[in-house]
């Protein structure tokens, strides 16, 4: 008899909500770069809503397949390989940014596409090695994967390779690693970290800004200067301060009830990126305190149902791909927002279902799409 397949109607209304809200942010926060770029009053809004149509039919399509015919080395290498291709192919294509392909007026961006494929890679690997997770071969075999991913990633979005990275330690700690090699892990991460830092001097210098804002503690060791004339270098902004700084501008300035719908004002060209990587700021200055809480409650719905999955699914492939797909998505929420609280230093991430991006609303519809093949068919 075939099973019968139960959506979970929570998660799935959420999803909704927060992508429909996406677009209504997306319209009132680009609106000023429209008019500087000449573009139609909904040029953004009607490219992010063609993305958004697109990964809803990827969505409804995947929840109907079940998730275990991915529980194959197929389509956990699969998945990986074309990720890594893709970014090797922006490596080269892309010698600024290393982070998009363009087709024309089309552009993706193929970090995007390594989380639901780390997340299918990752079940695959610890349900099939959980009985020997803490042997040698297994996070050798684990560390020289993700250490190339997370390496070609790094090369253009440092704010994704952390993203990745923390679905990586969130499985491994739930599957029982051994706590002296989650330490050797931590330090790896950490000299990966810092190699991605010294690569690029505007990485280094957003950090030390955020924590040495006036670069007084910098200009006591550095009397010679060198080190500040390194950071300068590769610099479009003298201030990488100032988007965070705005941010907390809109954030304050929105207050309880928020200045209304369209009536923002930092986004007036004050606040750069006001409809990507910032829109949550625009969200506290328009719509309030009461605003920023309704967008923290849904990725706290989508965190509480991905979590209530590792518990309720029927086999350990499904438990990791639930776990691995849920603190994708709401690890980098989280990140997002506390950027644009100015509680962390600038990592270029857009806010999942609400940030302008293409690749972005795709690869999210994706995960959310594998997440709830998973629900479909649990108990």
């Amino acid at each position: 008899m075939a099973q019968r397949l139960k959506t979970d109607w929570t998660l799935f209304f959420t999803v909704m909500v927060l992508a429909c809200f996406g677009l209504v942010m997306i319209y009132t926060s680009s609106i000023p770069e429209i008019e500087l770029r000449g573009h139609s009053s909904v040029y953004f809004v009607a490219r992010q809503a063609v993305a958004m149509a697109l990964g809803l039919l990827a969505l409804m399509a995947i929840k109907r397949i079940d998730y275990r015919v991915l529980r194959q080395p197929l389509f956990a290498f699969g998945g990986l390989g074309v990720t890594l291709s893709l970014l090797i192919a922006a490596y080269f294509l892309d010698p600024k940014g290393h982070r998009w392909l363009r087709w024309g007026p089309l552009q993706l961006q193929p970090s995007e596409l390594a989380k639901p494929a780390l997340a299918i890679f990752l079940a695959w690997f610890v349900a099939k090695r959980l009985g020997a997770i803490n042997s040698r071969s297994t996070l050798a075999q684990m560390a020289l994967a993700v250490g190339v991913l997370a390496g070609l990633v790094l090369a253009g979005d440092m704010g994704t390779m952390v993203v990745l990275l923390g679905m990586v330690a969130a499985v491994f700690y739930v599957a029982g690693i051994n706590k002296r090699y989650a330490a050797l892990a931590i330090v790896g991460l950490g000299v990966l970290g810092v190699a991605g830092l010294a690569s690029q001097p505007y990485r280094v210098r957003r950090l030390i800004m955020f924590v040495d804002p006036k670069l007084e503690l910098v200009a006591k060791l550095d009397t010679g200067g060198k080190f500040r004339a390194w950071l300068d270098t590769s610099m479009s902004s003298r201030d990488p301060n100032y988007q965070a700084r705005q941010s907390r501008i809109a954030v304050g300035s929105g207050g309880v009830l928020g200045l209304g719908i369209m009536q923002g004002k930092q986004k007036m060209l004050y606040l750069p990126k006001a409809h990507t990587d910032f829109i949550f700021a625009v969200v506290g200055e328009e719509l309030g305190l009461w605003g920023c809480t309704g967008v923290l409650a849904g990725f706290v719905v989508l965190l509480w149902r991905g979590f209530r999955l590792f518990w309720t699914a029927p086999d350990d492939f499904g438990r990791y791909l639930a776990l691995a797909l849920t603190v994708g998505i709401a690890f980098q929420a989280f990140i997002n927002m506390s950027v644009a609280l100015d509680m962390g230093p600038t990592k270029g991430l857009p806010l999942p279902l609400i940030s302008y991006g293409g690749t972005s609303m795709l690869a999210t519809l994706i995960s959310l799409g594998l997440l709830l093949s998973v629900s479909e068919r649990s108990g």
